[in-house]
């Protein structure tokens, strides 16, 4: 039963936090430190609730990636969206596959979660006070060069703490994008971005599952994807009339009392 009660948190955990510029994997990092499996069945269970949150992303926004759910004319705008999304996610695989598990080593940590925190929560704060001025009001007026350049920004994520969602939001508005188009380009690079993870994960991970297991998966996977689908409806409603400095401002509390409670 205890088992089922951890899935059930981390999965609340990974689905409230993937989307929101605040850093699941830094929240997975640090709840970890109470409430955990042991390490090598925590690895694969981190997969498996991801891949929740990515099926909760296709499920929502399955009428503007599926080629099928529109009409014909429409279609040409869903294939332009695809090129996209995987045409940003190349930085991340090149520079995953050469430095990936070098970070892991010495970078997933509390500290290094705090600070990259607060660093986040400051640009956040930041580039919401700046005078915005917006020059791509659509997914479809994203140039190549300009979705490459948000998937390097992208890359950042990899440092834990950082948030792959705020990484990519802050640099889509840096490039020009209104808010309402950095936050949707950032849900659909996730989908590539989080697959190809996922699935580099469970081939190192894979043969690790047992049958015994299998149940506390499913649990931790139901969660997510409820989860992140109620908070992927809420945050896509919200942000078209709400700014991103809440939730800097958060990240900067938050990193703060990290840092304080490891003295």
């Amino acid at each position: 039963m205890i088992l089922f009660l951890k899935a059930v948190i981390l999965g609340i955990v990974e689905g409230v936090t993937e989307f929101l510029p605040i850093s699941s994997t830094g929240h997975l990092i640090i709840v970890n430190k109470w409430i955990s499996f042991d390490p090598t069945f925590t690895k694969m269970f981190d997969v498996v609730i991801q891949l929740g949150a990515i099926l909760a992303v296709v499920y929502f926004f399955r009428k503007e990636i599926f080629p099928w759910m529109v009409t014909k004319e429409k279609r040409p705008q869903i294939f332009d969206l695809w090129k996209k999304a995987i045409i940003g996610v190349i930085p991340a695989i090149v520079l995953g596959l050469l430095f990936a598990k070098t970070i892991e080593t010495k970078l997933f940590n509390p500290i290094t979660v705090a600070v990259m925190l607060i660093l986040g929560g400051v640009a956040l704060i930041v580039i919401e006070k700046r005078k915005h001025k917006e020059t791509i009001a659509s997914i479809q007026q994203l140039s190549i060069k300009t979705v490459l350049w948000i998937g390097l920004f992208q890359c950042l994520a990899m440092i834990p703490g950082t948030s792959r969602s705020a990484a990519t939001i802050i640099g889509a508005l840096l490039l020009g994008a209104s808010r309402a188009v950095a936050v949707e380009f950032s849900f659909f690079l996730a989908i590539p971005t989080m697959v190809a993870a996922s699935g580099y994960d469970l081939l190192k991970h894979g043969n690790t599952i047992s049958s015994s297991d299998f149940a506390v998966l499913v649990v931790g996977f139901i969660t997510t994807f409820i989860v992140s689908l109620l908070v992927v409806s809420v945050f896509m409603k919200w942000i078209r009339k709400n700014r991103l400095s809440s939730f800097g401002y958060y990240r900067i509390i938050l990193g703060t009392l990290i840092l304080f409670f490891l003295k």
